[in-house]
Formats: C-alpha cells, structure tokens, sequence
C-alpha cells in the first residue's frame, strides 16, 4: 500500500547528478508537492476527527444499518445490507490511510517533538486508536505497524495480525492515559470533544479500552477480563456530561452539517419532505416492531423520536406525524420494486435523526453502563448488573436531547419503560446478554460501525438472514468488509499472506480474528 502523502520523487535524478553541485536546485526538485513541508498539528487534529467521524456514510447506513435490519429498501441498488445484493461501500473505509489515519499520524509524529506537547500527543494517540480499531474490526489484519512510513521507504507495508494490533491499541491508551499533565498545553478549540480537557480524554481513553477488553469476549476470555478490568478502575465515562460529541451547523457548507444526516437527505429522503423517496428506503420492520413492543407501557419512547410517517393532507402536501399507532416498518429484502403501500412505512425524523445540526455521539455513558453491566454478569465488575443497565437505558434516551426538542424524553416516560422492562435478573446468562446487547443495538442506530462490531461478537438481537435471489452471500448476513482490490496490485506479497490467514478468501463471509465462530 502506497502512502500517497511520501512518494518518492526524482530519485533516479539525484542518483545521476554529483553531490558536489546544484544542492539548491536539487533541494527545491526533490520537493514532493503531495508532502506537508510544515505540520499544523491544530489544524490537522481537527481535520482528523471530523474526517474519522465522517467516514463513508454511505457504508455506515446501505451496509450496517441494513445489515442489521434497522432500515430496509426496496431497490436493489442500494441494498447491499438489505439484500445482501452487492459489495456496496465496504472498500471506503479504507480511505482512512490517505485522510484521518495519516493526518493523526502527522500530528503525533510532529507532537512528539516537544515534551511540553504530552497533552496533544496523549489525545492523538487515543484518537489514531479510535480509527485504527473500526477499521481492524471492519477488515481484520490490516498495514499497522509499517504503514504511514513512506519516509522509511516501506511503501509495501505488512498487514499486521489483529491480535497484534490489539495488544499495541491496548498499551497505547494505557500509557496516553498515564501521560496527560495538566499543566501542560492541550489542543483547546481545536479539540472538537472536549476543547482540551484532559480529565475528559482520560476518561475517553478508558471507556475505549472497556469497548476494546469487551471485543475479546469470544477469543480470549482472559485477556478481555484484565482489560475490562483495568478499564474500569481508570475510571471510564459515567457522566453525560462527559460525552465525546462533534457539533456541526445547519445552513452555509455541506461540510459544516452532519454528514450522516446529509447523506439521509440528500441522497435519499429528499430533504425530508417527500415519502416518495428516490432511493426507496424505510425504517425496517424489525426495528419499528421492536420500538413498539407488547402494548402501549412495554413502548420504547425512541420510536417517536426516531420514527415519523409522511401524511398526505387535504390541501396537498405532507405533515411529519411521530403518532405511535401510524408507525409500520417495511420488511427487508421483501421487495424489488415501488410497493403499492410504500407510502405507509415509517421514515427517519427530520426534526431529530436528520437534523444538519445534530451532533455525532462518538462515546458516551450509555454504551460505558450497558459495558459494565455486561461485565457484571460475567463477574468482572463488582458493580450491580440491573444498576448498570437502568442507568445504560437512561442515558441511552436522555441523550436523544441533543437532536433538538423533538428528541427530548421525560424522566417519566424512561421511568414507565423501565418499570414494564426491567433488568431480566433471575435470567440466565444468555438472557441477560440478549437484553442489554439489544439495548446496545437500539443505541448504535446513529452509530452502525459498532452497532456492526457488537453485533458480530454477541449475535444478539437475533436477527433472522434475508434470502434476496441473486444475493452473493447464500442468505447470510455478511460478516467482514472487503479490502479494495488495489491492495493486491500494489502490496500484493502482503495481501496475499493476510487473505490467507483470513480464511483464504477475502470475502463478505471471512470473519476477523476476535469473531470467532
């Protein structure tokens, strides 16, 4: 794999002409106009974590979201996650080693420099893990240690193996998380997060690391345990107010929005206006029925934050309704073409999931409780396992507030819901991971790459596979993404080692190291 940014440049060139002559004209042709000459690590740190948030949309949502039956379509060309039809958008994601992946590395080397930078360098290294680890869990063995080296002349970097990566991703938060100095400078504004807190990142450094000990649940017991462990004795997140958030605005540049809520409106609700959508998609029915429950009590208050149905008045037009009784999701894979009743399935809300102010949640409290209570049940946390979880549920909602007044729930409506949906105590163990891992399901709706991990490590909810004719996985949800072909032309030998370790194909169906079967 090629680092775009160091290319090596005239060398055959310099190798012809003398030392001894011409340095000055030497110095400027060796040059590489791709190649920072001076590194902002400010500007670039910035640049790293909205690029990383922002990374391919349209996999987050036609894969992941499909995948995991929280949206269906009745097209077939968008539905690679609803028909497991095509390969879709699984290649994108590898564009982080020329955006957010080398703009982070940038910044860490140039924050190195200086030991009155810790601060930055201790974020920037949890930030380069944040974006290392979604794309090990998307794609498995991946360049790691080599890449981003293109001064050093490896231009075909190994795939390391993911337990390796693991293994560095882990001492890699530990010691940014030992290393933070309050008296040093931090990023301040140019932190989207946390404007510089340092207590903050801490905290945002071992909620990653519970997130990471929690992955190895099905391969490594042991190792998982100790991470979890020392997770939660750092001191995770456990405060909304200590939530990892990036803002962005409504009006001016497309770039300013959320990108998540942009590709929504855009490329297919039409600026929310029009229930005819072009691209033909609906909130599914698994995810609508789930919301609705048993009755009006078993109810999830999300669905009418989450769910409206376009109602066509009298006068013409339509009116955005979130009534529970109107809400109907469409069943995936079920269709291939406009469905006469199409017009009477629910759509994402304008006025909160769609909102170009709203803001991307990258951690929170919720995700952190619905950890700890899973870690409970295990016996790696001494903490109440129902405690955890209702709190997991009551951040899970509450947050919901910062998508506008629409999204805002009531103390009482997350009261009602937890007292006709309480913590399953007496289950048994599976029964208690089936419930708060579908509470992490309902959670991830806005963020689907680790919707996609969770899902993939604890199978639950249970999600019954779509069998579309002509689908290319024989009915089975897709369990990897794909690494983009170009990798076999230009780091073919290492390719070729990874694809075989993987199962010997790189394919929908491999699965990464920690899922194991």
């Amino acid at each position: 794999m090629k680092n775009l940014s160091f290319k090596p440049i005239y060398t055959a060139l310099i190798l012809a002409i003398s030392l001894s002559s011409c340095t000055k004209d030497l110095a400027e042709l060796n040059k590489n106009p791709n190649a920072y000459e001076s590194v902002n690590a400010n500007f670039l740190f910035t640049k790293a974590q909205l690029g990383a948030i922002g990374l391919n949309p349209n996999g987050n949502r036609f894969n992941n979201m499909q995948m995991l039956q929280q949206e269906a379509t009745y097209s077939e060309v968008t539905a690679p996650g609803d028909k497991y039809f095509a390969e879709g958008w699984v290649r994108n994601n590898w564009a982080a080693y020329s955006g957010c992946l080398n703009q982070i590395q940038l910044v860490i080397n140039e924050t190195r420099k200086d030991p009155a930078s810790i601060n930055k360098l201790a974020a920037a290294r949890i930030w380069k893990v944040y974006i290392v680890n979604q794309l090990t869990d998307l794609y498995g063995d991946i360049p790691y240690s080599e890449a981003l080296n293109g001064l050093d002349g490896k231009y075909q970097p190994k795939y390391d193996l993911q337990s390796d990566i693991y293994k560095d991703m882990f001492k890699e938060l530990e010691e940014s998380a030992a290393s933070f100095d309050a008296s040093k400078p931090t990023f301040g504004s140019a932190d989207l997060f946390y404007d510089g807190n340092t207590v903050k990142w801490k905290k945002f450094a071992f909620s990653m690391m519970l997130r990471l000990g929690m992955r190895l649940t099905k391969i490594d017991a042991t190792i998982a345990k100790t991470w979890v462990e020392k997770a939660i004795a750092g001191g995770p997140i456990l405060d909304d107010a200590d939530l990892a958030r990036a803002p962005y605005a409504d009006g001016g540049l497309a770039s300013n929005r959320n990108p998540f809520s942009d590709q929504f409106r855009v490329l297919d609700y039409v600026d929310g206006q029009n229930p005819l959508n072009i691209q033909g998609s609906k909130i599914s029915k698994r995810f609508i029925d789930h919301l609705k429950g048993n009755s009006t009590t078993t109810k999830d208050p999300r669905l009418n934050v989450i769910a409206v149905l376009w109602v066509k008045q009298p006068t013409g037009g339509y009116v955005a309704d979130t009534a529970t009784a109107l809400q109907k999701g469409m069943q995936n894979a079920q269709y291939n073409g406009y469905p006469a009743d199409f017009e009477t399935y629910s759509e994402p809300n304008p006025n909160t999931v769609m909102r170009y102010d709203a803001p991307v949640i990258v951690m929170g409290a919720a995700e952190v409780h619905f950890l700890l209570a899973e870690a409970s049940i295990r016996g790696w946390y001494a903490g109440n396992a129902a405690t955890s979880y209702n709190n997991g549920v009551t951040s899970a909602m509450k947050q919901w507030s910062l998508y506008g007044a629409g999204g805002a729930i009531s103390t009482d409506k997350v009261t009602t819901y937890l007292k006709y949906n309480p913590f399953l105590t007496a289950g048994t163990f599976e029964q208690k991971l089936e419930q708060i891992s579908t509470q992490r399901w309902v959670l991830g709706y806005l963020d689907q790459i680790e919707n996609y991990s969770n899902w993939r490590r604890t199978g639950y909810p249970v999600l019954i596979p779509t069998n579309y004719p002509g689908n290319i996985t024989g009915g089975k949800i897709p369990r990897r993404y794909i690494v983009p072909e170009s990798e076999e032309t230009l780091n073919r030998e290492n390719f070729l080692a990874a694809k075989a370790r993987q199962s010997g194909d790189n394919t929908l169906l491999s699965r990464v190291w920690w899922d194991k079967e």
